[in-house]
């Protein structure tokens, strides 16, 4: 099996197994423009310029997509179409918990160190949504295999992704109606919170090594910010990976008006970590604890990439949590 991290280099034994892995498709690894010549939708190009500023041509219709990220995977799937391969979430052996029904079927070809060019090549894809990969030798034999679309610049902005996927995959008014959509829902909930808009949330996930915060530049920091709430302390600043860690004794960068907390999963080496933490005497002190406003989420869909589903369905986390 061919794996490779955003610090691998193909060695010639993998590239040799790469060449022989092309072979079984008549599709795969050749030119990442399409053919030309067949009639309507199928037949044309669309060129965009991708995340990183590449511009790739993509076919007008795809029909088989790979999705590199948790991000894509939602972006896909919120417009209508279903992935042909996915990488697994975030300590997840398949698709997010909160889209395991709509990803029912769909191979795993990845995971978040990176995707398994074999398994990717076998899906026969006629474009990949390589999410943030940034590795140039992974995108170098991911576009020997199609047209290739790195939807996830710096940012990581979740409404970027979604308008760039789209373009991709010839989806743009979809896109376009979702987030109006998603901002008539921001504005409902906004009402419906009323003086408890503008009041101090934290975001954490706990797991076996211990706590992190979630802090501006991810996923569920711009969704808090669409609604207008206050972030405590270091989540406040741009963080330098995807979350950060803090000590027990610090446990109190994790206070605010409100907490949510979860881990990636209920299951596995994460089950019953919570119940742990609850016991936690610095725990225990928190504001957010002490006044009952403390709620567990689900971290797959929380303090993960994200995307435009997670997104909606953290508006009706908060609801249940803070609507009175």
């Amino acid at each position: 099996m061919l794996r490779f991290s955003s610090r691998g280099l193909a060695r010639p034994a993998v590239a040799a197994t790469f060449l022989a892995a092309c072979a079984l498709t008549t599709t795969a690894c050749g030119s990442s423009e399409p053919a030309a010549g067949a009639d309507g939708a199928a037949g044309r190009i669309v060129r965009l310029t991708d995340a990183t500023g590449t511009t790739v041509k993509v076919p007008a219709a795809a029909k088989r997509v790979v999705a590199l990220s948790e991000m894509d995977l939602d972006s896909a799937l919120t417009l209508g179409v279903k992935p042909v391969g996915l990488t697994a979430g975030r300590g997840q052996h398949g698709a997010p918990g909160y889209l395991t029904d709509r990803a029912k079927g769909i191979p795993v070809v990845g995971a978040v160190t990176g995707p398994d060019i074999e398994k990717v090549v076998r899906s026969r894809p006629d474009v990949i949504l390589a999410g943030q990969t940034a590795d140039a030798q992974v995108l170098k034999q991911l576009r020997r295999i199609a047209p290739t679309v790195v939807t996830v610049d710096r940012s990581k902005n979740w409404k970027k992704a979604l308008q760039l996927t789209a373009k991709a995959l010839g989806k743009d008014d979809a896109a376009e109606k979702f987030l109006t959509g998603y901002d008539t829902k921001v504005g409902a909930l906004k009402k419906e919170l009323g003086d408890r808009a503008g009041t101090r949330v934290s975001v954490a996930r706990y797991s076996a090594k211990g706590t992190a915060v979630m802090q501006q530049g991810v996923f569920i920091s711009d969704v808090l910010k669409d609604l207008g709430f206050k972030r405590p302390g270091v989540q406040n600043e741009k963080g330098e990976g995807h979350s950060t860690p803090i000590s027990d004794e610090n446990l109190k960068e994790i206070d605010g008006d409100w907490l949510f907390i979860g881990t990636l999963s209920t299951a596995g080496p994460d089950a019953g970590l919570l119940d742990k933490l609850a016991t936690k005497p610095a725990y225990q002190q928190l504001k957010a604890v002490h006044d009952k406003h403390a709620t567990m989420i689900d971290g797959s869909k929380w303090t993960s990439l994200g995307g435009p589903e997670a997104a909606v369905s953290v508006l009706g986390d908060i609801r249940k949590a803070m609507v009175k």
